[in-house]
């Protein structure tokens, strides 16, 4: 699996000015259809790459969205009104993720005549040739000379995201005691699933740090963890100094991962786990009802790595060097697009 050198090598033969320069004018779009996991991936590395994304939502309709992406010919036609009109002019860069969205991915050079340069985030389940560069994690077992392979998922954390963000909510968790424990929980998916057992077990050992160690609980369900399991650990946490988002008002994740001293991350959901371990901060996984071969082998590759460990109900403490993979991964294709920006500029002189 082709693996980029180091932006920071990478960088010393660019200069951050000569590479904006470059890419000044440039227009990038982040194609999905809507799924948060997908989308959350795709602007993070429009973000690292320095280009503003427009983000564009589709729909395909019925029958074309149950379809295997290799029996759709013509893609745009397959768009419903729902989603977000493509048309020119279009992007310099095209970052997409989703089954949804392979088949124009396929096809978008052509449609653009060779403008966009198409980056595929996830396994597209075609041939990779078929666009520029596909970026996928490690553990989806994919082998091409235009694969770029990651370590878990690609994500929005910088430093300087967390920074802003634990600013921006530190007077909201000013009361709670440190060390302050950030709790992020997933819920039921494909292949996990958060059982009412799972969650009266991880209230139980929460509320336990919180009593015995004077911990302080920053929270943050999601959709997924269902009202049931909600309310499971909101009575389990009655009284004690445990702040649990309620989904109203801005979202406190961010805030949270820059303030925590610790993370607790439930182990359903590749993103979450990958983000908080972009922090340097110690996390630690709980392990839900389920899995998969591969859940298997992305925890198992941040375990070896020295990354993350398993939450039993204790708290410990380590280093190790943060996931940078945005960062990196940014670095190469910005770089591809400053080379093929100086091509056409030679072949135009």
């Amino acid at each position: 699996m082709a693996r980029p050198d180091d932006p920071e090598s990478r960088n010393a033969r660019e200069t951050r000015t000569g590479a904006s320069a470059a890419l000044d004018g440039l227009t990038c779009w982040v194609v999905t259809d809507g799924k948060a996991g997908m989308e959350i991936q795709c602007l993070g590395l429009a973000e690292a790459i320095g280009l503003p994304p427009v983000v564009k939502r589709i729909q395909v309709t019925k029958p074309w969205r149950w379809m295997a992406p290799g029996m759709i010919r013509d893609p745009l036609a397959t768009l419903g009104p729902k989603g977000d009109r493509l048309a020119p002019p279009w992007p310099d860069l095209w970052i997409a993720s989703g089954r949804q969205t392979v088949p124009l991915s396929r096809d978008m050079r052509a449609i653009s005549g060779g403008r966009s340069f198409t980056v595929q985030v996830q396994n597209p389940v075609i041939d990779p040739a078929c666009v520029d560069l596909v970026v996928t994690p490690d553990h989806d077992l994919l082998n091409a000379p235009n694969v770029l392979s990651t370590r878990g998922a690609l994500g929005r954390v910088t430093p300087q995201r967390l920074e802003d963000a634990a600013a921006a909510f530190a007077a909201r968790y000013a009361a709670l005691p440190r060390p302050r424990i950030g709790v992020l929980i997933g819920g039921d998916n494909r292949v996990f699933r958060m059982t009412s057992a799972v969650m009266t077990r991880l209230t139980e050992q929460l509320a336990r740090l919180a009593r015995e160690q004077g911990c302080g609980l920053m929270i943050t369900p999601s959709r997924r963890t269902g009202s049931r399991n909600e309310a499971i650990l909101r009575k389990g946490l009655a009284g004690l100094p445990a702040d649990i988002w309620d989904g109203e008002g801005e979202n406190p994740y961010f805030g949270i991962l820059g303030l925590a001293d610790h993370i607790v991350v439930t182990g359903d959901s590749v993103n979450m786990v990958s983000e908080a371990a972009s922090t340097g901060k110690p996390v630690q996984v709980v392990q839900l009802e389920g899995g998969s071969a591969k859940f298997g082998r992305f925890h198992g590759s941040l375990r070896a790595a020295g990354i993350t460990r398993p939450f039993e109900g204790t708290l410990e403490r380590w280093d190790y060097e943060p996931l940078a993979e945005t960062q990196r991964i940014a670095a190469e294709i910005r770089q591809r697009l400053i080379d093929r920006h100086n091509r056409v500029e030679a072949q135009s002189a």
